[in-house]
């Protein structure tokens, strides 16, 4: 089951090509599960003679750590959870970007974030792709009303019929906003609140699941609710099961992006931001967006012109100028807070 558009036009080519010669060789890349579609990577190889790696990873820990104990010029691209450029930064990993190849005026102006993917002016990564952490739902065994309210989702009549996803920031998110704190504003003296509604969730729920699980509880009939799902959870499932869906409660949600960048170690440095390029470009935010891993929004809005109608839809692509005014970044905490947040996720799960 393709959803992707892989044709690649002579048009496109030359498009790719403009400004880099053809060059054969390797490129590396760390990346996360969407960017291992053969219908996203090849049109790329094949237009500059160029082999692309992929090493797939899960967690910026887990990352950096293997950044750590490779040799310097083993890898060429980084992708990263947009929060955690500045960690990368810090390290001294990532290379500056050319402003003038990247298209960030084309940009939903919300997930350009130039306060995440630059420091000192200097731009470091761009937003790839983004998406929500909210509310996946089977639409034929809930009440879709019910999904507009967050405290009704979690209540005492889909007591047993819900899953949490298996990841503290987004769903700590959700319960900040559910008790009406910014994410932005989680401090100390909010964790009490969220650990309350963290328990409430707790309480109500038959797992807490990582991604395959809990796509999987949803799609079998296992749960009716994932409480931190949304498009990137039901969207692949969209064809052949159009009752799991998404929606975003009237008090909002948690909004992820995850962003590109260039090692600085990078001994092929021009390939890798053609690459950065090429992931940014309207054609290759279409096909990234529509990856068979995971669904999620492209970055660039002029994506569109490369998405079918069917595809635009199961993204809510028109609904996003509503969804991106009423919906909040993951939490940031600084390294205390963090530590905090997670000690009450592991409490609330021991519950």
């Amino acid at each position: 089951m393709n959803r992707l558009k892989t044709a690649l036009t002579g048009t496109t080519v030359l498009t790719l090509a403009a400004g880099a010669a053809m060059a054969e060789g390797e490129l590396n890349a760390l990346v996360w599960c969407d960017h291992t579609d053969p219908g996203l990577i090849e049109p790329f190889e094949q237009a500059f003679g160029v082999k692309v790696n992929l090493r797939e990873y899960e967690g910026t820990g887990a990352a950096l750590a293997l950044l750590e104990q490779s040799r310097p010029g083993d890898w060429d691209v980084l992708v990263i959870d947009g929060i955690d450029v500045f960690r990368a930064v810090d390290a001294g990993l990532l290379a500056p970007l050319p402003d003038e190849a990247l298209p960030t005026d084309d940009f939903f102006p919300q997930v350009v974030m130039a306060e995440n993917n630059s420091v000192d002016g200097v731009t470091y990564a761009v937003t790839e792709k983004f998406g929500y952490n909210t509310i996946s739902y089977n639409a034929d065994k809930v009440d879709p009303a019910d999904m507009q309210n967050l405290s009704a989702v979690w209540s005492e009549k889909y007591d047993g019929r819900i899953s949490i996803y298996d990841y503290y920031l987004p769903v700590m998110g959700l319960a900040a906003i559910a008790n009406g704190i910014d994410t932005a504003g989680i401090d100390g003296a909010s964790l009490a609140a969220i650990g309350s509604t963290l328990g409430e969730m707790r309480a109500r729920a038959a797992s807490v699941a990582g991604v395959v699980a809990a796509q999987t509880a949803l799609a079998t009939g296992e749960v009716d609710i994932v409480v931190g799902g949304g498009e990137w959870l039901t969207a692949v499932l969209a064809e052949e099961q159009p009752e799991l869906t998404w929606t975003i409660p009237q008090e909002g949600a948690v909004r992820w992006a995850q962003s590109i960048g260039v090692l600085e170690s990078s001994e092929n440095k021009d390939m890798a931001v053609e690459f950065v390029k090429y992931i940014t470009s309207p054609e290759g935010q279409a096909r990234l967006a529509t990856s068979s891993c995971f669904w999620g929004m492209p970055a660039n809005a002029k994506a569109g012109e490369f998405l079918t109608d069917a595809q635009k839809n199961t993204l809510r692509w028109d609904e996003q100028p509503d969804y991106l005014a009423r919906t909040q970044l993951y939490p940031a905490p600084d390294t205390d807070l963090d530590i905090e947040m997670q000690d009450l996720w592991l409490d609330t799960l021991q519950q």
